[in-house]
Order: C-alpha cells, then sequence, then structure tokens
C-alpha cells in the first residue's frame, strides 16, 4: 500500500553501503498496535523482515502471553536500513528515514504506538528518556504534526542481556494490549484487519 513501503532510498550513504536491502514494516494496515524499534540489525537485514531473531522471538512470545500474534500488529522502525556494525543510527540517519515512518503511522493511524528502546523513545518524543524508568508510562506524542498515543518500552534484547528486565518488558507489554482492547470495546479490529505481513 502506498505510504508503508520504501522501494528506493540513497539518503544515507552509509547506510545504503552497510545494507543488503530496505526493511519495511509489516503487520496489518489498519492495526490498533505498532511497535516502532531502532533499525534492522543483520537478521532483519537478511530477511527484509523487522524484529527477527532472538528479539523477535523474546517480542512474539510477550504478544502470545497477551492473547495476540504477530500478525495482529505493526512492526517497523526508526530506520529502514541496517546500520553498519549494528551501531545506533545518527541523528542525520533518523531525520532522514523519519519521514517514511511518520506517513507509515499517519497511514494505519494505530490507537497505540509502542517504542521499544531508547532510541525510538527519544526519537518520536523529542526528549531524553530514561527508557527503565519511563517502560510502560503512557504520554501524548506530536508525530508528523498529529496526536498520537505513545508507550514507552525496553527493547526485548534488554531481557536477553539483563533478566532483570524480563518483568519490566513483560508488564509494558500487558499494559499495551489491555489499552488496545479498552480502546476499542474488548473486541478490537482484528476481525477487519488486512494481512499485509508479506508484500
Amino acid at each position: 500500500m502506498e505510504g508503508l513501503c520504501v522501494r528506493e532510498c540513497e539518503r544515507c550513504p552509509a547506510l545504503v553501503e552497510s545494507r543488503t536491502q530496505i526493511v519495511n514494516g509489516v503487520g496489518p494496515a489498519d492495526a490498533d498496535l505498532v511497535f516502532v524499534g531502532e533499525g534492522p540489525g543483520q537478521k532483519e537485514d537478511e530477511r527484509g523482515e523487522p524484529f527477527v531473531g532472538r528479539s523477535g522471538d523474546v517480542l512474539d512470545e510477550a504478544l502470545r502471553d497477551n492473547a495476540l500474534a504477530r500478525a495482529d500488529v505493526r512492526i517497523t522502525n526508526c530506520v529502514r536500513c541496517r546500520p553498519p556494525e549494528n551501531r545506533d543510527p545518527h541523528t542525520d540517519e533518523l531525520e532522514n528515514c523519519r519521514e517514511f515512518l511518520e506517513t507509515e503511522l499517519s497511514r494505519v493511524d494505530p490507537e497505540l504506538i509502542v517504542t521499544l528502546g531508547k532510541v525510538p523513545s527519544e526519537h518520536l518524543l523529542g526528549r531524553s528518556v530514561a527508557v527503565t524508568e519511563e517502560a510502560g508510562d503512557v504520554v501524548d506524542a506530536r508525530i508528523g504534526g498529529e496526536s498520537r498515543r505513545l508507550l514507552v518500552s525496553v527493547h526485548p534484547a534488554a531481557t536477553l542481556y539483563d533478566r532483570s528486565q524480563r518483568d519490566t518488558f513483560a508488564e509494558a507489554i500487558a499494559t499495551a494490549a489491555d489499552l488496545v482492547r479498552a480502546g476499542d470495546g474488548g473486541g478490537g479490529r482484528a476481525g477487519g484487519q488486512s494481512r499485509l505481513g508479506d508484500y
């Protein structure tokens, strides 16, 4: 669907050189819940899908624990090309890709956006974020000229390196699921969602 996929982009020379392919968001084009990560890693770059590999497994498990499937949500990133050596995206790279993210969020129009980790949280909120302290907090954010409800979460990879983050992550995802259910009367839009996981 127009506005959801980037087919060609040469804005960031270092990322163009590093990437195998552009990694677009996946999931329904009318998802109530959108997860935003930092950028593709090696596995994501190879497969062309965000949050696969170990981090993706952690996210998928948290979704299942809350009666959600990966196909029920949309998953995307701040930047769509893998940074060299999996480093954090630079500020100019984040800004170069922001238009694509804002367009995607506008088209999907979710009930709630969940930022996974420090980089997407700070990028979309435009301020410093203490992720472990603010995880589970719901705030209003101005994104692309529109008011959005945003929930801060630690990155799923954090649970792999620091066991103390497991409960923090699980509680944030549970809060997100509860908020989306409450926002649509408990039934969700799942029955009417298009399944656009692969396109």
